[in-house]
């Protein structure tokens, strides 16, 4: 493998030159999290596999095509063909789009917990859990609209229109979403920061 201290841009412009390895590189770099991504939409893990071979297939055809824009923002671009894809699926299957976490998810490497230490670790793995449950609990618009902030990193511009909502209606449900959240760890008295 290709060094991974080498920039997404830089590992697709040498792919772009042949080097076939570094895109191994860089599907290895984002595999979880396109994983994860399209996992929290379709809650099925082997379906969530197929859907992540078609992403990463798409991506090299793009990418051969000369189709792909590079504007440094690889990851953004890559998630959102893997949530086009994952919704696509329930629109052939003719379900609604819903997303959902799981236990043993990644969502939750974006928060940082006060306690550090090694004796504190289990603490830790435990209030992850107890989040991941209490944001399976939350309404479903709530909980999309607070992994694509969290996860995805979308800001809300494209949260709404990804949504079909209006900013003012991402930001409430975020905010409600987070009001419910907090409620909840302050019944545990989880220390968080």
């Amino acid at each position: 493998m290709i060094k991974t201290d080498l920039s997404d841009s830089c590992l697709i412009s040498l792919y772009k030159k042949g080097n076939e390895e570094a895109l191994s590189s860089l599907f290895e770099r984002h595999k979880s999290r396109i994983f994860t991504t399209v996992f929290f939409i379709v809650k099925d893990k082997y379906i969530a596999e197929d859907i992540l071979q078609e992403v990463f297939i798409k991506t090299i055809n793009v990418i051969k095509e000369n189709r792909y824009n590079e504007q440094g923002k690889f990851l953004p671009w890559i998630l959102r063909v893997a949530h086009n894809m994952a919704i696509d699926n329930f629109r052939k299957e003719k379900r609604n789009p819903k997303i959902t976490l799981a236990d043993g998810s990644d969502i939750f490497n974006c928060l940082k917990f006060s306690e550090s230490s090694e004796d504190n670790e289990e603490l830790s793995k435990d209030s992850k859990k107890y989040l991941k449950k209490m944001m399976l609990k939350l309404p479903d618009k709530q909980r999309e609209v607070l992994v694509m902030r969290l996860y995805m990193k979308m800001s809300f511009q494209e949260i709404a229109k990804e949504t079909n909502v209006s900013i003012n209606t991402a930001l409430g449900r975020m905010r409600y979403a987070l009001l419910a959240l907090r409620k909840k760890i302050k019944l545990k008295q989880i220390a968080y920061e």
